[in-house]
């Protein structure tokens, strides 16, 4: 997000789910794990990989390697965000991918192969 507020008011994350993850499901799960849990529920247990929750002007970096080839479906989980912050990531070969979340500007991809 553009601006200032604070991630307890507008926070954002980016979380890639294991397959299979009801994204409804999901979110509904997060708005219950709460703040204190940056909207991760049951411990990560659907979790690949996830940035913290930051607010305006923060940034958060994550490395992780990629799961195996196939489709995998990302989202905020910040509550009322997963039905329109979400995306696809798809991956054809296995790679380190690094994401950097900056909340002003989004996600930027890197990958060493």
């Amino acid at each position: 997000h553009v601006g200032q507020m604070p991630k307890n008011q507008m926070g954002h994350n980016f979380v890639l789910l294991k397959k299979g993850t009801d994204i409804p499901t999901f979110g509904m799960a997060a708005m219950e794990a709460g703040l204190e849990k940056d909207y991760i529920p049951n411990n990560g247990a659907d979790v690949i990989a996830h940035t913290k929750l930051i607010g305006g002007g923060e940034t958060d970096t994550i490395s992780f390697k990629a799961p195996e080839p196939g489709t995998y479906d990302y989202i905020c989980s910040y509550p009322g965000h997963f039905s329109l912050m979400k995306g696809k990531l798809i991956v054809e070969y296995v790679v380190l991918v690094i994401i950097f979340f900056n909340s002003n500007r989004g996600y930027t991809l890197g990958c060493n192969l």
